[in-house]
């Protein structure tokens, strides 16, 4: 079950994180996977890896925030495969304030990447899926997409634009063959919360990191693999009866 044997798949900001381990998830079950990534170098080595476990990636520069280089991705993509069977939207940045400490810039760069970047890709997927007449776009949200996440008013906006992008594309779709959700995860133990952790509580790294995974009532982050199993599901053909719902992976946060 959940083969992707002969399927294409884009992940976006796949060279860290959720977005890697998708990449190597899906890879694992026999897809080839394009590495969509800011991040040159960080691409190839997720290719890399993926190549030294037997399976079968490509590596693409890719802004998701710029309409011609998402269009140069994906014309890579054209040469090299002869559809594209999945997209994920995982490419994303994080801020943190509320709306008094928000400024424009901040705000203008979380929408860049984490709204019009899965509309540029979603775009693109849809154009090439809808020719096909079958395909399946996935979305990264949040919880902050269904409850209030104190200071994350800028990623909390765009998150929640990403929740009801993924359900209008599963409405205007879904006589073409496409399939559109998205999952909503609670904190994620990324490099990503290391990073912040150090950056911004210096000396305090083992108590801030306990208070954030205490958030979960399960009582720890989650982990990028356990997310990348829920989009492997999603995408498969295991899950071709699902289009356009939210998936929580909270470790109850929206239960307790």
């Amino acid at each position: 079950m959940f083969r992707l044997d002969g399927k294409s798949a884009i992940v976006t900001g796949a060279g860290s994180g959720i977005g890697r381990a998708i990449a190597k998830t899906f890879a694992a079950q026999g897809a080839r996977v394009f590495i969509l990534e800011r991040d040159r170098g960080a691409a190839a080595d997720v290719a890399a890896e993926i190549a030294a476990a037997g399976g079968a990636a490509v590596p693409l520069e890719c802004d998701v925030s710029s309409a011609a280089s998402v269009a140069a991705a994906f014309a890579n993509v054209d040469r090299a495969a002869a559809r594209l069977d999945i997209l994920v939207n995982n490419a994303g940045v994080a801020h943190v304030g509320n709306l008094a400490t928000t400024a424009e810039a901040d705000l203008d760069r979380v929408y860049a990447v984490n709204v019009k970047g899965v509309y540029l890709c979603a775009q693109a997927a849809v154009a090439r899926m809808s020719k096909a007449r079958a395909g399946v776009i996935l979305n990264l949200a949040s919880i902050a997409s269904l409850v209030g996440v104190p200071d994350r008013f800028a990623y909390s906006m765009s998150k929640g634009a990403v929740l009801t992008m993924t359900r209008s594309i599963a409405v205007d779709f879904i006589r073409d063959g496409i399939r559109c959700n998205c999952v909503c995860p609670a904190r994620v133990h990324t490099p990503f919360v290391d990073g912040f952790i150090k950056a911004n509580y210096p000396g305090r790294e083992a108590e801030i990191f306990e208070q954030l995974a205490a958030y979960q009532p399960i009582g720890r982050m989650g982990t990028p693999e356990e997310v990348a199993a829920l989009a492997l599901y999603l995408c498969s053909d295991e899950a071709s009866f699902i289009t356009g719902q939210a998936y929580p992976i909270d470790g109850g946060v929206l239960v307790f």
